[in-house]
């Protein structure tokens, strides 16, 4: 054990962040981020086990410095920021711009968003780096949502003849056909989601919201609340960072003081939430926590049985509680999304149950508050406490949940629509495909080798239902 390096790092923090080491002439040597500065440094105290580039420059170090961060995404962002910027002699794998995923919008007269590895100069309008992959294609797609923006390449676009099924599910404008008068001004609002910029952009569209709302626009007001949804769901950068999602949530702690804030014993509690689009597929779900976390068991998918409710959020409220209370697990508190008229339909459904809501406010994530279970409401919790981060963590997970389930049921009515767009597919190679993947969303996630595995299906038609589906992969 080399004692000397020992002391340098002794008192280095157990927190996410990035470690600089230097020589005794004081140039930066190397940067690196971990999610335990002290646990990442000790790796180095043995040369033998490094790599030999870095049992090199561990000889040379005399002075270890670190930054804290909030989390071990922020320490990515951070570390890449400095081996850009600093240049430090011994990282070289991420010295060419190659390590990370970026997003660019190209100079095309209607640009495309498209996301890379390559050296920043390639492409105009660089956006990024992101921590991984996931985080980047969320970022996508709020941009596809909010400002409607191609993904496809410019060859794709030039030869179509009628819009692909992005246009159809509200994510491209369609330029490759459909006149366009928004277009440059969306690509604007897209670069200033790309820099950060959300939280005006949202508080714009609130506005623009209430407005449509007040001249019964509601189909504009629709779109607006569909937008901001979008954006406040994705935080900068293509990063989520809910700090109740971490394995370090004291879920016993959090929810004790649920049970002392509302004066109730919880066992079980469940969160409900519904969803639909203008009406249509309406779905709702329940999700379930305890004092050891979500207890995925009382996990519960719900399909309107009562077609006139749909579009209704109330109304869909009380038969999804209804149905639930009335077919189990047993509940000890119900927590709903929304504000007054939720909690009281809720309060109607299950009289016995206390019910406690949680209202998004104007602005998700933002001014959300509490009604408590005799009905008044509380808006002392402070936005930064564990209580506060668990119950935005239980409503989020609700949201997710149900959001998936009514993904998953439009995408089984999609099927017959979707694939009779792919000439040369007919019932016979509908059929198939369907027996082979189970679902429409498989079939459109498959590769291009496993289409050519389905029974009858040949190679000329795999080929086209892969260009189909994946024509805006980038």
């Amino acid at each position: 054990m080399n004692i000397q390096f020992s002391d340098l790092i002794e008192n280095s923090p157990k927190s996410p962040g990035v470690y600089k080491m230097y020589d005794s002439a004081g140039n930066l040597l190397y940067v690196g981020k971990a999610k335990n500065i002290s646990n990442r440094l000790k790796q180095y105290i043995d040369i033998s086990k490094l790599e030999n580039h870095k049992q090199v420059m561990r000889t040379l170090v005399t002075r270890v410095e670190w930054e804290i961060t909030p989390t071990e995404s922020d320490a990515l962002i951070r570390e890449q920021e400095l081996i850009k910027t600093l240049k430090p002699k011994y990282n070289i794998m991420l010295t060419d711009g190659k390590m990370y995923p970026m997003i660019a919008l190209t100079g095309h007269e209607f640009p495309r968003l498209l996301k890379f590895r390559g050296k920043i100069s390639q492409r105009r309008d660089v956006f990024g780096p992101y921590p991984s992959v996931t985080a980047l294609n969320e970022t996508i797609k709020t941009i596809q949502k909010v400002c409607q923006i191609r993904t496809c390449t410019d060859t794709f676009m030039r030869n179509r003849s009628r819009p692909c099924l992005l246009h159809q599910i509200g994510r491209c404008s369609a330029p490759c056909v459909l006149p366009q008068t928004e277009y440059a001004q969306n690509v604007q609002l897209a670069r200033r989601i790309l820099r950060g910029d959300s939280e005006p952009i949202i508080a714009e569209l609130s506005t623009l919201m209430k407005d449509a709302a007040k001249k019964t626009d509601y189909e504009s007001a629709a779109k607006y609340r569909d937008k901001i949804a979008a954006l406040t769901q994705t935080s900068n950068r293509g990063i989520r960072t809910n700090p109740a999602y971490s394995a370090n949530l004291d879920w016993d702690k959090n929810v004790t003081e649920l049970e002392q804030l509302l004066g109730i014993k919880i066992e079980l509690a469940g969160v409900f939430d519904n969803s639909h689009l203008f009406g249509k597929n309406p779905v709702g779900a329940m999700i379930t926590f305890g004092h050891d976390g979500f207890v995925k068991t009382g996990y519960r998918h719900f399909k309107l049985n009562d077609a006139a409710r749909a579009g209704n959020d109330i109304a869909m409220m009380n038969e999804f509680v209804s149905r639930a209370v009335a077919r189990g697990p047993k509940l000890s508190l119900i927590i709903v999304d929304g504000g007054p008229a939720q909690w009281n339909i809720a309060h109607e459904t299950a009289p016995d149950i206390p019910i406690f809501g949680v209202t998004k406010g104007i602005v998700r994530d933002g001014d959300e508050h509490f009604i408590l279970p005799n009905g008044t409401e509380y808006y002392d919790m402070p936005k930064d406490s564990p209580l506060f981060l668990m119950l935005r963590a239980v409503r989020d997970e609700a949201h997710r949940f149900v959001i998936t389930y009514h993904r998953a049921v439009r995408a089984k009515q999609m099927t017959a629509s979707v694939l009779d767009e792919i000439d040369g597919i007919g019932p016979t190679r509908k059929r198939a495909l369907l027996n082979h993947y189970g679902s429409v969303r498989a079939i459109m996630d498959a590769n291009l080798a496993g289409l050519m595995h389905v029974p009858g299906l040949g190679k000329s038609a795999a080929e086209k239902i892969y260009a189909y589906f994946h024509s805006d992969v980038l």
